[in-house]
């Protein structure tokens, strides 16, 4: 229990950046494999279904729900990694958008390297349901 109390404490100290870094990987990763049990023929799908929730603008939108969600330390993690300074910003987000995604992917780097597994496959689910919920709400509306 300490040495992971340790661990965590060294996670909060860690440049949010590098956190961001981290659970960049780990938030593809994840969307691609569940793209995958989704519809593993098809790789053109594969590819630009995980492309749509893995840009910048759809990371911001899942940073939405997902701060609501958070604890105390992932709060700290997500506020300090949204005020981290950038050197640069991808030309298809705004600085906004790209703020929220980077405090979005360090929070996933932050539960990752912490081995708190179970929490990140919490807390992805109820995002991504959440968003399966509108989704289905604003498609019944234009039918």
């Amino acid at each position: 229990m300490r040495e992971k109390d340790e661990t965590l404490e060294r996670l909060k100290d860690a440049a949010p950046l590098a956190l961001s870094f981290v659970g960049d990987a780990v938030h593809t990763l994840m969307v691609r494999t569940e793209a995958f049990w989704e519809n593993p023929y098809k790789n053109n799908e594969l590819h630009n279904s995980s492309s749509a929730e893995c840009c910048a603008a759809a990371q911001a939108e899942a940073a939405k729900r997902l701060l609501p969600l958070l604890d105390e330390e992932e709060t700290f993690i997500f506020k300090k990694a949204k005020n981290a300074k950038v050197h640069s910003v991808p030309k298809n987000a705004s600085l906004y958008e790209y703020k929220e995604a980077t405090a979005f992917e360090a929070v996933i780097g932050f539960l990752y390297l912490g081995g708190r597994r179970e929490r990140l496959d919490f807390l992805m689910k109820e995002i991504y349901a959440k968003q399966e919920t509108k989704t289905k709400k604003t498609d019944n509306q234009t039918d």
